[in-house]
């Protein structure tokens, strides 16, 4: 059963950066698309950047677009979001996802311009981001 599983959250200052990680055991990395997904209190979860297995494709929300960076390493089992930049509307938890990659889905990405939370199948338990001074 493949566990997915997040970490490199804490707290920040405003400005400041971090970086997360996700693995996940029995899971064969290369046939998915890893998204990065977040919740703030009282808010929906919000998909923020996901990446094809071939590193081809990503895609960021606006919220996130020039600040944050996706990346994977297919070869270790490992996702990554680089943030920079940080923002006090940046603290959620943040849960790395899969779904199966196919065209359909980026083309869905790619003209709604939105990842929705029903495409991913793997969810990974969240890693609190704090962005506060």
């Amino acid at each position: 059963q493949s566990q997915f599983v997040e970490s490199g959250g804490g707290l920040v200052q405003p400005g400041g950066s971090l970086r997360l990680s996700c693995t996940a055991s029995g899971f064969t990395w290369d046939q998915y698309t890893i998204g990065w997904f977040r919740q703030a209190p009282g808010k929906e979860r919000e998909g923020i950047t996901c990446i094809s297995p071939s590193n081809m494709s990503t895609f960021y929300a606006d919220s996130v677009k020039g600040r944050f960076t996706i990346s994977r390493d297919n070869a270790k089992n490992m996702a990554y979001l680089e943030m920079n930049s940080l923002k006090p509307e940046d603290t959620a938890v943040y849960y790395c996802a899969a779904v199966t990659n196919s065209l359909r889905l980026w083309w869905s990405i790619m003209t709604d311009h939105t990842m929705r939370t029903s495409q991913y199948n793997y969810w990974g338990q969240g890693t609190q981001v704090t962005v506060s001074s």
